[in-house]
C-alpha cells in the first residue's frame, strides 16, 4: 500500500528539475505531518523534514496563525485541494516547481575592508535556497490574505500557482528577482 501525501496526493510522479536542490526537497509520506522537533539535534536536521510540513510551519509565523497547526494544516490541504481543481495536476509537483521558481541563486553580505563595509554577491546555499523560498511563499499568501475578502486558503493557493508559472504576481517570485537583482549589481 502507497502512502500518500496529505492522504491523497502520490509523491511517486514528482519531479525535481533543480538538481541542487534535489537532495533538499524532502517528500517522503508520513501519516502526518508533525515531527515535532524530532530532527532538531542534526546539523542538517531539516533536509529530514518533510517539504509539505515546513510549509506548513512557515504558514504558521504569522500572527494570526501562531501555534495554530491544525488550522494552517486545513488551509493547506484546501489550498492543494483548489490547486488540483485549477490545474488539473499533482499540487505537490506545482509546488515543487514553485520552489524552484522562487528559490533565490545569489544573495549579497557585507565584508569590511578597514572600517568600510563592502556589498559582495554570494551564491546561496542549496538548504538555504529551500528555506528562503518557502518563508517567501508563506509570506506572501499572509499578506495577500491581510485586510482583504480573500481566505488565506485561496491566497495560499495563488502564490503557489503564481509562483510555479514564474509569474511576477507571486511575491516569492518578485522578492528572488530583487535579492538577485540587487546581487548583480554587488558583483
Amino acid at each position: 500500500m502507497e502512502l500518500k501525501l496529505l492522504g491523497e496526493y502520490s509523491i511517486n510522479e514528482v519531479q525535481i528539475h533543480d538538481q541542487g536542490l534535489a537532495n533538499y526537497i524532502n517528500l517522503t509520506a508520513n501519516l502526518n505531518l508533525h515531527t515535532g522537533g524530532r530532527f532538531s539535534s542534526y546539523q542538517a536536521g531539516k533536509r529530514n523534514v518533510n517539504t509539505v510540513e515546513r510549509l506548513l510551519n512557515k504558514i504558521m509565523r504569522s500572527e494570526k496563525w501562531t501555534g495554530k497547526k491544525y488550522s494552517a494544516y486545513k488551509a493547506l490541504k484546501e489550498a492543494f485541494d483548489i490547486i488540483a481543481q485549477k490545474t488539473k495536476q499533482n499540487p505537490v509537483q506545482i509546488l515543487v516547481d514553485a520552489i524552484e521558481n522562487a528559490a533565490p541563486r545569489e544573495e549579497v553580505t557585507r565584508l569590511k575592508y578597514g572600517g568600510i563595509a563592502v556589498p559582495k554577491a554570494v551564491d546561496v546555499a542549496p538548504s538555504r535556497r529551500v528555506d528562503e523560498a518557502l518563508r517567501n511563499i508563506a509570506i506572501g499568501a499572509t499578506k495577500a490574505s491581510f485586510k482583504n475578502k480573500k481566505s488565506i486558503v485561496n491566497c495560499l493557493a495563488d502564490e503557489i500557482m503564481h509562483a510555479a508559472r514564474n509569474d511576477q504576481n507571486s511575491f516569492a517570485v518578485s522578492k528572488k528577482d530583487e535579492i538577485e537583482r540587487i546581487a548583480q549589481s554587488a558583483r
